[in-house]
């Protein structure tokens, strides 16, 4: 009999032995579940049920869990048969008891966590553990083998999906979509993902769209459109519908499981010739992949009626059917009634271990969807192939020389990463891979387009390794699968618009942190986020796209998981990218901007002050050894940082008598005291490098009151002051972007006059002429639609003279979105 990824099938139909097996497996997970939700003794039902045997607080969600059951033990028998790898991702994720009860009968969860044995007793704890304090959650968690995809948060399980499918051609992802998560934006955008795969180099998936008809407490739209509306709408997403009706009538659950099994035969057989097909026709058009439709009632089996009230196909049984399971006699003997309806002595033996009949079906080894390695991708990862960033210096003979595009540069370094690593690396974009000017990488591959193609469109084909739709979030699902299975990759955005997946980033960063905690997941690669297009230089786009909160939103979450990183010129964004791709089991936010600007550091330099995360800038400091600075003057991020620097030429011109210390930071973790973050820098450094009781001026990219939670703690925090974005934007020059919100070079000087005692009345003169120099800015951007000569033509003094003739093209110089 041939075995393996995608063969036909082997015999005509089912035998009677198979189906009886997948009932077996179906009632046994029922009775598992609920289980769960329910009790806390008596796990097999060896007593009359007692008050004392039931749970204080029921917590947990039967509604979907026997449609995931039943699928579970089908796809059970097909993988069985035909050998077939198969991820499960379930979409409603609240399920989770019924994918515990699984992994249970497939002797994961045992092998997995021992306390769980084969036997009464490991029942019971299996039983306890559910949705109670010192258990586990009741969602398809980072705790339960086979998951990548917890499903509490609804919208993304096709994305997570077709992420792990990608580059996994003998992959399948049977992926059961939620009515009420099929409504969600994100989820109904991610039908189209079947653009993005070919059928010979990448994985199935397979959706399963489960229509049990209710939400929490409202019935789903996609349940009650006729039947023709919702098959257009699949095939109109390009896919093929198979469509599976059952429960609703007195249909015995051996026709119900025979009808089912063989449809699944024709899914599988109709993928098999896909396949097969992309094996020697590499033109062959893109196919129309099938889907099920699987109606089925809402909280299938459970009693039809309590209280008088229907709850089996009713929103009624969404979570707990029986939510006073203890409070009465009679709602008592429901719930024993319930239990029994499973038939628990034909699946337990004496001893309370499963019988062989009922796990018949079950898979082997790696081939049991609760073990693939597929869900913990650190088995499967192999380390990125990194050509040495340091070829792609750019040169600097002096601070402040030339004019490069900090991303277009590591655009070139991005191109040969992807062409040494051509099937477990891939960029994913919302249509700003040029925009951000890393379009490199379209040198070695193209664009991943299955749907038409017109003759004058660039570098798009049927196989690539950059993957862009308009739609952040299935940009960030899709990355997210793609990294949990084991590959690597990075997410590149507008910086505003990010703001788009802060919910998905919450879920991705809470999964890292639970599966930190856990023994058995292996580290995963990191999700790399590269922000450009960034705040500071949005002066074609204004206000609607100017906000650097993202960051704020990310330090939200745990110091052990999240990494921010603000390089300031293209050798620091080289070295800084480097080492997020070498990275396990993180978020790294890098932002970048891709405009030209000045180069600060040689490549060693940028290595050794990424290294340190932060430091003093020395060219830029005129503070004698042994002596302390008069101000520190810091900043953060590419613009904050250019201003600074000018501000410095000013102070020198203006008050060469002033001692001036320049700190650059580039890991903003590195504010924190290191009891709060791992890269946080002891209360001693930071005070040798701050001072104590000296004045402190800070530049930063982002909102400014971050920079004071993050240094709260510091001695001399009383003495900082921080200028950012305060909400100020429009469409504007990028300098007078500057003055809105006071970052501009100019102010800077006025604010080191303000907060320098020795200064005083002595600098009063200058402070105003600094002043009239904002107002004389601003006219001429005013009058000219430009920024001053002096401010636009700026540059550091050490570089003057080998910059001469340099020319920024116009294009480059403001968005540059259509190059």
């Amino acid at each position: 009999m041939a075995t393996g990824p995608w063969v036909a099938r082997q015999r005509d139909s089912v035998t009677d032995e198979q189906i009886a097996g997948i009932d077996r497996w179906w009632r046994a997970t029922n009775y598992l579940s609920v289980g769960q939700i329910y009790l806390l003794g008596n796990p097999l039902l060896r007593e009359p049920l007692h008050r004392d045997h039931v749970k204080p607080r029921l917590v947990g969600h039967w509604g979907t869990t026997p449609g995931l059951n039943f699928l579970y033990a089908h796809l059970n028998r097909m993988i069985q048969e035909r050998s077939q790898p198969t991820l499960y991702v379930t979409g409603p994720g609240h399920g989770g008891p019924g994918l515990v009860a699984s992994s249970y009968l497939d002797g994961t969860y045992t092998d997995t966590y021992p306390d769980a044995s084969l036997d009464e007793r490991g029942v019971q704890h299996l039983f306890k553990q559910f949705s109670f304090p010192g258990g586990i959650p009741s969602h398809v968690a980072p705790e339960t083998p086979g998951s990548i995809h917890e499903g509490g948060e609804l919208g993304y399980s096709l994305s997570h999906a077709y992420g792990a499918a990608f580059d996994n051609p003998d992959l399948l992802v049977a992926t059961i979509v939620g009515d009420g998560e099929a409504e969600t934006g994100p989820l109904a955008t991610s039908w189209h993902s079947n653009k993005f795969v070919h059928p010979a180099s990448d994985g199935v998936v397979l959706p399963i769209l489960h229509l049990n008809g209710y939400k929490i407490a409202n019935p789903t739209v996609l349940a009650r459109i006729d039947e023709d509306e919702l098959d257009a709408l699949m095939r109109g997403y390009g896919h093929k519908p198979h469509v599976f009706v059952a429960g609703f009538d007195d249909e015995s659950h051996a026709s119900i499981h025979r009808r089912f099994a063989d449809l699944l035969d024709d899914v599988m057989d109709e993928i098999a010739a896909i396949k097969a097909e992309a094996a020697t026709d590499d033109d062959m058009e893109r196919p129309r992949w099938p889907m099920i439709v699987f109606r089925t009632p809402k909280g299938w089996t459970c009693p039809p009626v309590i209280d008088g009230k229907k709850v089996e196909g009713s929103y009624r049984s969404h979570q707990v059917p029986l939510s006073n399971a203890r409070d009465t006699d009679e709602h008592l003997a429901v719930l024993e009634g319930w239990l029994k309806s499973y038939k628990p002595d034909e699946l337990f033996d004496e001893a309370g271990k499963i019988k062989d009949e009922v796990t018949s079906l079950a898979p082997e080894g790696d081939l049991r969807m609760s073990a693939t390695p597929h869900a913990n991708g650190g088995r499967l990862m192999k380390d990125l192939r990194l050509p040495n960033f340091q070829d792609f210096a750019i040169d600097v003979p002096h601070p402040g020389y030339g004019a490069a595009e900090a991303t277009r540069v590591l655009g070139t370094w991005l191109n040969a990463v992807m062409a040494a690593n051509p099937d477990n690396f891939r960029i994913f974009a919302p249509d700003e891979l040029a925009s951000n000017r890393i379009a490199a990488v379209l040198e070695t591959t193209d664009r991943v387009w299955d749907a038409h193609i017109d003759e004058d469109d660039d570098n798009l084909a049927p196989q690539g390794r950059v993957v862009e739709m308009l739609s952040e979030h299935q940009c960030q699902g899709w990355l997210e699968g793609y990294l949990l299975t084991g590959r690597h990759g990075l997410f590149t955005s507008y910086e505003a618009f990010i703001h788009l997946v802060d919910s998905m980033f919450n879920q991705h960063a809470k999964w890292l942190k639970v599966t930190r905690e856990i023994p058995w997941r292996q580290p995963v690669p990191s999700l790399n986020y590269l922000l450009s297009s960034h705040v500071w230089r949005q002066d074609h786009n204004g206000f609607s796209h100017q906000d650097p909160g993202f960051i704020d939103h990310v330090i939200n979450k745990k110091a052990e998981v999240v990494r921010v990183y603000l390089p300031p010129d293209a050798n620091t964004l080289l070295s800084t990218y480097d080492h997020c791709l070498r990275s396990r089991d993180y978020v790294n936010v890098v932002v970048a901007g891709k405009q030209p600007q000045a180069s600060w550091l040689t490549m060693d330099e940028a290595v050794d002050h990424c290294t340190r995360g932060l430091g003093i800038w020395n060219f830029a400091s005129n503070v004698p050894l042994g002596e302390e600075p008069d101000v520190v003057l810091a900043a953060a991020g590419d613009v904050p940082t250019l201003e600074v620097l000018a501000a410095v030429d000013l102070l020198r011109e203006h008050l060469p008598e002033l001692k001036v210390r320049m700190v650059n930071v580039v890991d903003l973790m590195r504010l924190q005291p290191e009891k709060e973050h791992p890269h946080g820098m002891p209360d001693r450094e930071f005070d040798q490098l701050f001072t104590t009781d000296k004045p402190i001026i800070f530049n930063y990219h982002g909102y400014p009151w971050l920079i004071h939670r993050l240094t709260y703690r510091r001695t001399g925090h009383s003495n900082l002051h921080v200028r950012g974005y305060k909400e100020e934007g429009t469409t504007t020059t990028p300098f007078d972007m500057a003055m809105l919100n006071d970052i501009d070079r100019y102010h800077l000087v006025m604010d080191v006059i303000d907060h320098v005692p020795s200064l005083g009345t002595r600098a009063a003169s200058l402070r105003q002429a600094m002043f009239d120099k904002r107002l004389e800015a601003r006219r001429y951007a005013l009058d000219t639609g430009s920024d001053l000569p002096e401010v636009n033509d700026w540059v550091w003094p050490d570089a003057r003279g080998d910059n001469a003739g340099i020319a920024v093209d116009a294009v480059a110089a403001t968005g540059g979105d259509n190059e």
